[in-house]
């Protein structure tokens, strides 16, 4: 046994000390020394927030106004005149760009700001992974959506409608675009881009060879009418009063008809089209048209975002700012105040750290690890920057996804035994995880809805995480799994009892640490174990083929389970593999996958019936009637979650707001509303 300290200097007994790597022990002084450090620092960190406060700081949490009408009668101010990037005026001045008032909608969205009206110019720089790395640009500039979330999920609020009703019977939704929203190149933006968006992309079977799951109710999806240039409805076949909120994060709905008409065969000739796509070194019309639909590989389409790609080269992305973005300030100022952003390629996170300490960074939240906290505090005068904590909403980092669909027929069996799962989880230590990867900074937790969430469930996230390995054991000998020579368990076909645990290698975090700590656990109660990283498309792949035993991932996704249940439901293809062919049994309406038992038959059932609920009130209860099931049944396997989420911002670069949610389901950060962030003069 050892005694520590956390970062709180809350003492702490970690117990079986011989049951850790070796390099954890060796690195338990040094991780003492640091843990001190950190205390000191956030003792500072809040010292500064307390004299920050005292002398009038504000950072409050951002919003926006569905129009200056709307600001003006809730706070009483008006929106001054509209006013625009130097940039953009010198194109006005050379008759390259019409004015300002031209470019915005007749009801602009007002965005509300987080410290103070920013200045226009200068150039953000991040890095990024490449192309795989997509959803990094994609959360800072494409969360436009006809309705979004409010920055805590807790609302939703227009975007680019300015209003939109739901049918007294939960199945139409009526949206009204907002007048004068213009594309990128200054097209206007009407239905016509939304029912070609329907009917020529979603609807097509080359470009959407599967409609979307949330996009469906019953297996059917909606019809979807134009009744003037910018109002359109969506009907279902039945009551689906969740639809907007699930719109409000997968987004769709449009498309630049303009532009991508010219790649499509209902507008132009087969011969045409194969012959452009030849050109383009296609063999196929889609695959040109899914190319040209890229808004990070090419160029020309037009966006509405608040940035536009404008180079995409082998080791640099460029994005600049959008004339015609439909957003301002509370003075009139058309958003974004950034004029460019730049991705620069590094070959892994190791370089993002490098960069951000090195001042290289001026804004960046992905890829940025609280596991190099201490390195961050002591490099922050040298680099120029501060560091920001938001809380991450993810339930695991990481998460042990015990596959129920295993092709080995012995562990299908015993993994499906619901107390040989109770024993693998109470044989982890994770108090001593914790305390030694987390820095003391996560939260012991089993893989359970985030606190965060509407639907947490204290029980659930406390269910069999009590280190307790004599009870473990007394469960596997209970089970008739009696031990070798060795003293590795033997299976009932006599074969020594050994799992492999897959995982994605340098994804999230400190994952192999934790997993070699869980390893020593469960060899430590008679089950070998290997570990097998592997690239992230390779683990995938062998995910979707059910090809896994025990996966490894995160378990983000799960605050707002409306928008996306697939953790809960086993439909999570690709990560993590609890359940993946009775995912595909549940998504296929029984024609591919296994048929499920009928506990997980009643997770579906009751998700079903939660997507049709038509009150609020109905749908938490059926929602934790699953919860209640997960509880009981532990398929999925916590360690420790809920980390802090680190941003490393530039002190000249402003506007980020404090404390916010990290999750996907709000796209985290756009909302920060990253169009109001902007690089202060000196």
């Amino acid at each position: 046994m050892i005694k520590r300290f956390n970062c709180f200097g809350t003492r702490k007994t970690i117990k079986n000390f011989s049951l850790l790597p070796e390099r954890r022990k060796r690195a338990i002084m040094k991780r003492k020394k640091l843990l001190l450090v950190i205390s000191v620092m956030l003792i500072l960190s809040m010292t500064l927030t307390v004299i920050n406060l005292a002398i009038g700081a504000v950072n409050k949490n951002p919003k926006q106004y569905n129009s200056p009408l709307d600001y003006r009668r809730t706070t009483g101010k008006k929106v001054g005149n509209f006013k625009e990037a130097p940039m953009l005026a010198e194109l006005v001045k050379q008759g390259k760009l019409p004015p300002v008032e031209k470019r915005l909608p007749k009801n602009p969205v007002v965005v509300e700001v987080v410290e103070e009206i920013g200045q226009y110019g200068g150039t953000w720089r991040r890095a990024w992974l490449g192309p795989s790395d997509a959803p990094g640009p994609n959360k800072i500039g494409a969360y436009v959506r006809l309705v979004r979330f409010t920055y805590d999920g807790k609302k939703l609020e227009n975007d680019l409608v300015d209003s939109w009703k739901m049918s007294e019977d939960g199945k139409t939704f009526t949206f009204h675009i907002r007048e004068g929203i213009k594309w990128s190149d200054g097209t206007p933006f009407t239905t016509d881009d939304v029912i070609f968006w329907y009917k020529d992309i979603l609807l097509n079977k080359d470009l959407t060879p599967t409609i979307p799951e949330w996009l469906m109710i019953d297996g059917k999806p909606p019809s979807v009418e134009k009744v003037d240039s910018y109002t359109f409805t969506v009907t279902f076949s039945k009551a689906y009063p969740i639809f907007v909120y699930r719109q409000a994060y997968y987004g769709g709905f449009y498309a630049p008809k303009h532009y991508l008409s010219q790649f499509h065969p209902n507008y132009v000739s087969a011969d045409k089209l194969k012959t452009m796509a030849k050109e383009a070194n296609f063999e196929f019309w889609y695959q040109l048209f899914s190319v040209k639909n890229n808004w990070q590989q090419n160029p020309d389409l037009p966006v509405l975002y608040p940035w536009r790609v404008i180079s995409f080269t082998p080791t640099r992305m460029t994005m600049e700012r959008n004339p015609y973005f439909y957003k301002i300030d509370p003075e009139g100022n058309q958003l974004p105040y950034i004029d460019r952003v730049v991705h620069d390629l590094v070959q892994n996170k190791d370089m993002v750290t490098m960069k951000a300490i090195a001042g290289e960074i001026d804004m960046q939240q992905r890829h940025i690890e609280w596991t190099n906290y201490t390195l961050f505090m002591e490099n922050q005068k040298k680099g120029d920057y501060r560091v920001i904590k938001w809380i991450d909403a993810n339930a695991g980092a990481p998460v042990l996804y015990i596959n129920q669909n295993v092709k080995d027929e012995v562990l299908r069996k015993l993994f499906r035994d619901r107390n040989f799962r109770i024993a693998l989880s109470i044989a982890i230590d994770r108090n001593s995880i914790n305390q030694l990867i987390f820095l003391g900074l996560g939260k012991p937790r089993q893989a359970a809805v985030v606190s965060m969430s509407p639907y947490f469930d204290p029980g659930w996230e406390k269910a069999y995480i009590e280190y307790n390995p004599e009870e473990a054991n007394r469960i596997l000998d209970k089970l008739g799994l009696k031990r070798g020579a060795d003293g590795i368990r033997l299976r009932p076909d006599g074969k020594p009892l050994e799992v492999t645990i897959e995982f994605a290698s340098g994804v999230f975090g400190p994952w192999e640490d934790v997993l070699n700590m869980v390893k020593n656990y469960w060899q430590a109660i008679g089950i070998k174990v290997g570990l097998k990283p592997q690239e992230r498309a390779l683990y995938n792949t062998r995910c979707n083929a059910n090809e896994v035993q025990i996966g490894v991932w995160d378990m983000r996704r799960v605050c707002l389970l409306l928008i996306n249940p697939d953790r809960l439901l086993g439909t999570a293809y690709g990560d993590s593999p609890w359940a993946p062919l009775w995912g595909m049994w549940y998504l296929t309406k029984g024609q591919a996958g296994e048929e499920p038992p009928a506990e997980v038959k009643k997770i579906f059932e009751l998700w079903d019936r939660a997507k049709s609920a038509m009150t609020e009130l109905e749908r938490t209860r059926l929602l934790k009637e699953i919860i209640n099931i997960h509880k009981k049944n532990i398929w999925m396997i916590g360690t420790v979650g809920e980390p802090p989420q680190l941003t490393i911002a530039k002190n000249n670069f402003r506007n980020v707001p404090e404390g916010l949610i990290w999750d996907d389901a709000l796209q985290s950060p756009a909302n920060g509303y990253p169009e109001q962030f902007f690089i202060k003069q000196k």
